[in-house]
């Protein structure tokens, strides 16, 4: 079964790593990558759809996040990113991504120390932490990985390595996982 979504001449060309950020068992036979932009509007759109497609599929699904901040036309972009990789090592990623995007539209505004402080993280090892060349390194390393991978825009998705082309959308995404899975 050729199943169009998936497309083949697209290959994932970073292997998913234990640096990279991930829900859900190493051992499942899916591993959905999103490349995603904290301003991007269609990544916003797509947090409920693979929220969605997690639920669906359980222990089936490995979730992992790579950044790929478009900073010419989100130029918040990076700076949520960092915020993300700050919190990241009070082990608070996923609680800064899932705060990232639900106050995307004030990004410009919103006080990421304000927000780290919501989340409980530690402010003053935030704030050193925030800036860090470490964090841009890791960023930049995420993006160029992307722009290898053939990533143009986001959010970009890959099936167990394979770029999916599909419509966003859990009914559409679970169906091309049965694809991916075998």
């Amino acid at each position: 079964m050729n199943d169009p979504s998936m497309n083949k001449g697209h290959l994932l060309a970073e292997p998913v790593t234990e640096q990279d950020h991930a829900v859900g068992p190493a051992s499942a036979p899916i591993t959905i990558v999103e490349y995603g932009d904290y301003e991007c509007p269609d990544c916003l759109n797509a947090v409920p759809v693979i929220e969605g497609v997690r639920q669906s599929l359980g222990g089936r699904l490995r979730f992992v996040f790579r950044h790929f901040p478009q900073s010419s036309i989100h130029p918040h972009a990076s700076a949520a990113a960092e915020a993300a990789e700050a919190a990241a090592e009070q082990g608070k990623f996923w609680e800064m991504h899932a705060a990232l995007f639900q106050h995307q539209k004030e990004l410009a505004e919103v006080d990421l120390s304000h927000l780290a402080l919501t989340l409980g993280l530690e402010i003053y090892k935030f704030e050193t932490s925030r800036n860090q060349e470490k964090h841009r390194l890791r960023i930049r390393t995420d993006f160029e990985s992307g722009l290898r991978s053939g990533v143009k825009g986001t959010p970009t998705l890959f099936m167990n390595g394979r770029r999916y082309d599909g419509p966003v959308n859990a009914k559409a995404i679970i169906a091309a996982t049965e694809t991916a899975a075998r």
